[in-house]
């Protein structure tokens, strides 16, 4: 009852508030060079934060030379204006100032700036009767129009996203369904992880929609709580479930089988869910807006995924019992134990020539890592949309036309008595040096009334600085602002220098978050298995999966290998976010496996002592559910990895050949081979540490049960 009240008023706030919790700006929680830009002409030009849109008109026939072409433009200005001063602010065309660089080298073409009101979220809501105001009069004969800015981008990624996020959850939840039903051979066990699923998806928005309304959150939080929640809701039902009709098998009843699920898997659960969590933790160190919003869903769904394996679930099997078996599957119901012969060989294949295996496997992983050495950081912008939106044919025109570098120049911010002639001197030495300059527009002055602040907005040149003007931020700062001599504070902003500094900070965040998560880990697990030797191999071979991910991102979103047969796009960078993004979130689920496996073998180990047997005894006994689970994650990875933003093409597929790896060679061959070469020094643990709790994941049993497959 308390589970179906939470639920139900969790829907409620998401359906109320969720909306307003979320934002499409980007922002830094420490103040780099871009963001002291950015406050300066929020605090101080009033205006020049404003969102400008801009509506482009062309003709195939026409000049702006002619008539015709200004009575189009004059009578669309017109049109526009009437959205004041609700949606927009202000609207000017090229026949009102004269200003040369708003029309096309062979003059069939001319910008309309619109002024939108509002901050980018309000223009972004706002733009769509900007865009219907434009399309109307596209219709007209001889002229075309088209809109592009920040708003209708944003709008545009907006739409895409809800529509990847609603192609992930259709193509997850059904293969996942299929899945479920393979691994436990009845159909009436199978919807019960993907309800959990689904319980822990929709508490975790409204825990979202709550705290947004303290800090707004990227829009880009829903994709991640939907592909985690998914992922690790259903995995963790998964493995309890698993457990509890294994105990039923073996002769317990309902209750105590419930009970004994909660004293083996579950305490797997929560232990595996701790390590998700330290990873995911990684994220919200990390002084930026996207890292702090994608960690934060993560955790949140993940949390709640383990309270409802923990709480909810034990409830639903104590009153579902034995219909949990219901609709059993023919023929694969009865031919469980041929599985557990099948992983037994497996492991006796791979335990018999160790070296050589551990050589193959590794071999194969640093293999799908070497490319990692091309990785070429950056961000993916409007090119990267879908043909269809109507932002991506408005950008490439005035990429063509004028300069795509318009849709978001960069501003040099001059703080400092700018009336002064030696102020002036040098910002006009730094215009000059920009206008001889092939990398960039024309560049404009404006000062505010007070006279201690000026701006420079200057387009850049797309065909010059390519990959979101990353270059030419970077010239700015080290060529021309330096050699300008202005002696006045000055700084460089816009998005192509927001995007800059991101870079930077996730670079320089990187190694502190790496030496975090794992450090954390380490701990963790020693603890849980009261080992050195079990956490560091753990590490280690995490770190090949999360390599090979890397590996293959280069190899098939950059260089184009297989990227037509996945669907993807090839691409020059791999958006800057995202290789600490998988390496905090497949570091937590490689994790899972881990624990789940080793929880098993060193359960085993503790009743008998024998190494090999115990090894044996624990991929056997968990192949068919880790396998099963890891099928599942593949499912809902790839699913969105099926849409059409490219930021979360390169995120479900390296989650997903990161733990396809990770569930078949790592775990299949790396782990037994290792361990049959290590023996009993798996379980080294020193005296000096004695005095760290003892909390098993697996409470051993009194007496080992008998188990046909339990040996070589």
């Amino acid at each position: 009852m308390i589970w179906a009240f939470v639920v139900t008023a969790a829907l409620a706030i998401s359906s109320q508030l969720l909306d307003s919790a979320l934002t499409t700006e980007d922002g830094f929680i420490v103040e780099p060079e871009s963001a002291v830009a950015a406050r300066l002409t929020e605090t101080r030009l009033a205006g020049s934060d404003k969102i400008v849109e801009l509506v482009l008109v062309t003709s195939e026939s026409l000049t702006v030379d002619d008539s015709a072409f200004r009575e189009f433009v004059d009578s669309l200005t017109a049109e526009v204006s009437k959205l004041a001063p609700k949606y927009v602010e202000s609207v000017f065309n090229y026949y009102f100032i004269g200003d040369e660089t708003m029309v096309s080298g062979d003059r069939d073409a001319t910008i309309i700036n619109v002024v939108m009101a509002g901050g980018l979220d309000e223009a972004s809501e706002n733009v769509v009767h900007l865009i219907e105001v434009a399309r109307e009069a596209g219709s007209a004969p001889d002229f075309e129009t088209h809109v592009v800015g920040p708003a209708s981008v944003d709008r545009d990624f907006v739409e895409v996203a809800k529509r990847d996020v609603l192609k992930g959850e259709i193509i997850g939840v059904g293969i996942a369904l299929v899945i479920l039903i393979l691994v436990f051979r009845t159909v009436g066990a199978a919807p019960i992880p993907i309800v959990m699923a689904i319980v822990s998806v929709i508490i975790a928005l409204a825990l979202t929609s709550l705290i947004g309304q303290i800090y707004r959150l990227s829009f880009f939080i829903v994709n991640m709580i939907t592909m985690i929640g998914l992922a690790v809701g259903i995995d963790y039902s998964l493995f309890i479930v698993g457990r509890y009709r294994e105990e039923r098998a073996a002769g317990l009843g309902t209750r105590e089988a419930v009970t004994k699920a909660g004293a083996t898997a579950a305490r797997a659960v929560f232990f595996s869910g701790i390590t998700v969590v330290l990873a995911l933790v990684g994220m919200l160190v990390v002084p930026a807006s996207v890292f702090f919003s994608l960690g934060l869903g993560a955790i949140l769904v993940a949390v709640i995924a383990v309270l409802a394996a923990l709480t909810l679930l034990p409830a639903i099997l104590s009153l579902v019992g034995d219909r949990i078996n219901s609709l059993r599957l023919p023929v694969l119901g009865r031919n469980r134990r041929g599985r557990g012969r099948f992983w037994v060989r497996i492991t006796r294949m791979v335990m018999t020539r160790p070296l050589l295996s551990l050589a193959l496997s590794g071999g194969l992983l640093i293999a799908a890592t070497a490319p990692v050495l091309d990785l070429n950081l950056g961000a993916l912008g409007i090119d990267t949309l879908p043909d269809s939106m109507a932002s991506k044919r408005g950008f490439q025109i005035l990429e063509s036309e004028f300069s795509a570098g318009l849709v978001s120049p960069s501003t040099i911010v001059v703080d400092g008595d700018v009336r002064s002639k030696e102020v002036q001197d040098g910002i006009a030495r730094l215009t000059s040096a920009l206008r001889q300059d092939p990398g960039y527009g024309e560049p404009r002055v404006q000062a505010n009334e007070a006279g201690d602040l000026a701006v420079i907005s200057v387009p850049f040149n797309t065909e010059r600085y390519e990959g979101g003007g990353v270059e030419g931020v970077r010239h700015l700062r080290t060529e021309h602002v330096p050699n300008a001599a202005v002696p006045a504070d000055v700084y460089v902003g816009g998005s192509a220098a927001e995007r800059t500094d991101f870079r930077d900070l996730a670079a320089s965040w990187t190694p502190r978050v790496f030496g975090f998560v794992l450090g954390l880990s380490f701990i963790l697990l020693t603890i849980a298995f009261r080992s050195l030797i079990v956490p560091i191999k753990a590490i280690f071979m995490n770190l090949l999966s999360v390599g090979a991910a890397y590996g293959l991102l280069v190899l098939v979103f950059q260089r184009g290998i297989g990227a037509r047969l996945f669907g993807f796009q090839q691409v020059e960078v791999i958006e800057t976010w995202i290789p600490l993004l998988l390496f905090t979130v497949l570091f937590g689920l490689s994790m899972d496996y881990h624990v789940f496996l080793l929880s098993r073998i060193r359960e085993r180990f503790d009743q008998n002592q024998n190494n090999q047997a115990s090894v044996a005894f624990g991929l056997a006994s968990t192949a068919g559910m880790i396998t099963g689970a890891a099928l599942i994650m593949v499912a809902v990875f790839g699913g969105f990895a099926a849409g059409e933003i490219v930021m979360f093409q390169q995120v479900g597929f390296g989650l997903a050949v990161a733990v396809l790896l990770d569930a078949t060679v790592i775990r299949s061959i790396l782990i037994p081979a290792s361990m049959q070469l290590l023996g009993k020094r798996n379980w080294y643990f020193p005296r000096f540490l004695e005095w760290l709790p003892d909390v098993r994941v697996e409470v051993p049993k009194p007496q080992a049960r008998t188990a046909s497959n339990g040996s070589l």
